[in-house]
């Protein structure tokens, strides 16, 4: 057996008393708790007591009206929905704090008492969905992130094979190959040369293999790390020698939220990647700075610029676009003048 759904709180205000027992009566005949404050001093109080789920409320009263009212109540943390009452003339007023957050007005008149509980068991159910929408939002940033930590987490576990055991494992290769040379040497000088190509090779092969790891493994959680890793991003970008890459952070950025840096970290990633596959780019700066309250990271390129059919929604972009997402920041694609292309990212720096 289900249980009934909880009754809805409704605060009454208007210093009208006789018109505030009659609407009481009728909402608490519609199946609702309702409470009533006869000025806006007492509507303070309850509020202050007690928060409705919605509150009906008079433009013009005598100690406080209703537009001081709402002043008073926007300096708190969760403001209380509301519908305006308001006498004929006053359509202009009413006009006014619906601007200002009211959801719905309904008319002093004759009809009040029989469109009210209609009036307000619809800005009841938006208000229904609307909390209900939040949640799924709220869920689906939850379950974003669940995501996108495991990615990190086989990033990471990925990044430790290759260092731990791939990498090893080519090094003490080229250690046998080396000892070998040594054997063979006085007996077949013909193979030295060979074993230095072999040896030569399996060196790339164990550079690459840390480049890749490296790659993979997130910056640390230090409050300088983005700045660290950004750099050093740029040098291992320099060391495959198709393009001079540049790193500048005139100020040094802290950032104590790990999440955050690992996603820079990854936007500036697959910038930097993004212009070596597309770009034919010779120079790619990376930019950092956190002026004015904001953190800006800046990848450019001097290259073919943005292609006539560029989408949006290409997979890096996309990937690029929900990492900014998830951490608060806006993510924007801009064509430079005479070429190239510059990615930002800005997001708020918080206190």
């Amino acid at each position: 057996m289900s249980l009934p759904p909880p009754r809805s709180k409704i605060l009454v205000v208007d210093d009208d008393e006789g018109l505030l027992l009659l609407m009481a009566e009728v909402l608490r005949e519609d199946g609702h708790e309702v409470g009533t404050a006869s000025s806006g001093r007492a509507a303070l109080e309850s509020l202050g007591a007690n928060r409705p789920d919605l509150m009906l409320l008079d433009l013009k009263m005598k100690n406080v009206d209703g537009p001081t009212l709402l002043e008073k109540l926007e300096r708190g943390e969760a403001p209380v929905p509301f519908i305006v009452v308001t006498g004929q003339g006053d359509e202009k007023a009413a006009v006014a704090v619906m601007k200002r957050g009211a959801l719905d007005y309904v008319m002093k008149d004759t009809a009040l008492l029989d469109l009210l509980p209609t009036i307000v068991q619809r800005v009841l159910a938006g208000l229904v969905q609307k909390r209900a929408l939040a949640a799924a939002q709220l869920e689906h940033r939850r379950l974003e992130r669940e995501i996108l930590a495991a990615s990190e987490r086989e990033r990471l576990s990925i990044g430790a094979d290759l260092h731990d055991g791939l990498g090893q494992l080519l090094t003490a290769v080229e250690l046998s190959c080396a000892m070998l040379k040594e054997d063979t040497i006085k007996i077949q000088p013909s193979l030295t040369r060979r074993f230095d190509q072999m040896s030569t090779m399996l060196r790339d092969a164990v550079a690459q293999t840390r480049y890749l790891a490296r790659g993979l493994v997130p910056v640390g959680g230090e409050p300088d790390a983005l700045q660290f890793g950004l750099a050093e991003l740029a040098s291992r970008t320099n060391g495959l020698g198709r393009v001079n890459c540049d790193f500048d952070c005139s100020e040094p950025v802290m950032l104590s939220d790990t999440a955050v840096t690992n996603h820079l970290y990854r936007i500036a990633q697959e910038s930097v990647n993004n212009a070596l596959k597309h770009s034919r780019a010779r120079r790619v700066s990376i930019k950092l700075n956190g002026n004015d309250g904001r953190i800006r990271l800046e990848v450019a390129d001097n290259g073919i610029g943005l292609p006539k059919d560029f989408s949006t929604s290409g997979v890096g972009l996309g990937v690029m676009r929900h990492r900014a997402s998830v951490i608060g920041a806006e993510l924007t694609v801009k064509a430079l003048r005479p070429n190239g292309v510059a990615i930002c990212c800005e997001l708020p720096l918080k206190s």
